[in-house]
């Protein structure tokens, strides 16, 4: 097995896992039980579906003629599902937001490092003779 595979195999064993704990917690919600084949379906149409939309955010940051998948390229792979498309695009406003926050954050203390630093160089320059 070269190391490609075995990294593909490690990845499906992470969903399998993940998948399971997911069915688990919501046997647990709904009164209801999971079989292991069922978690065993669901972990790899999952991993078939994660493999497709990899494969398509990777398509649009190449038509885009960009090496990095952007936020747009997860909002354009939503498209199709409503709930999904909306979930996505305020959770890109959230993050744009907190972004947006924390720039301000940032200039405003660095404005008073700045204010800072320039009246203790004026104290210290008053008090040399």
């Amino acid at each position: 097995m070269d190391e490609k595979e075995a990294y593909s195999q490690r990845l499906k064993a992470a969903v399998h896992y993940t998948v399971g704990r997911l069915c688990q917690q919501a046997a647990v919600d709904h009164e209801r039980e999971f079989s292991r084949q069922a978690i065993a379906a669901l972990a790899e149409i999952t991993f078939r579906q994660c493999d497709i939309f990899a494969t398509d955010l990777e398509a649009f940051a190449r038509h885009a003629k960009r090496q990095t998948v952007t936020a747009d390229d997860v909002k354009l792979l939503a498209r199709r599902s409503a709930a999904l498309s909306n979930y996505i695009q305020q959770k890109s406003e959230e993050l744009a937001q907190n972004n947006q926050e924390q720039k301000e954050r940032r200039k405003k203390n660095a404005a008073k490092r700045k204010t800072k630093s320039s009246t203790e160089n004026e104290a210290d320059m008053a008090m040399d003779p």
